[in-house]
């Protein structure tokens, strides 16, 4: 069995506490804005975790986030954000 910090038992899927806080997006009103985690307890391919405003969530692994990330700096997404902007 793994011991965790707070116990034996890990922790609910939606109990944010446990995990570790990296970013918020937005964060400049109190809608509740999209927010990445890091979970050190949960299986590599679930570490990664982005919340966003409606109570959902992503789970991913670090390799997957990092693909993420190069695609944005490639610009993926540029022309999403650019027609979503007006």
């Amino acid at each position: 069995m793994t011991s965790y910090p707070w116990g034996n038992r890990r922790p609910a899927v939606d109990d944010l506490s446990v995990m570790r806080h990296i970013a918020t997006f937005c964060g400049s009103c109190n809608c509740g804005c999209p927010e990445l985690f890091v979970d050190e307890t949960a299986e590599a391919e679930k570490r990664i975790v982005i919340t966003d405003d409606f109570g959902q969530r992503i789970q991913m692994s670090v390799g997957q986030l990092a693909d993420l990330i190069d695609d944005v700096r490639r610009g993926v997404l540029d022309e999403v954000v650019a027609s979503t902007a007006s």
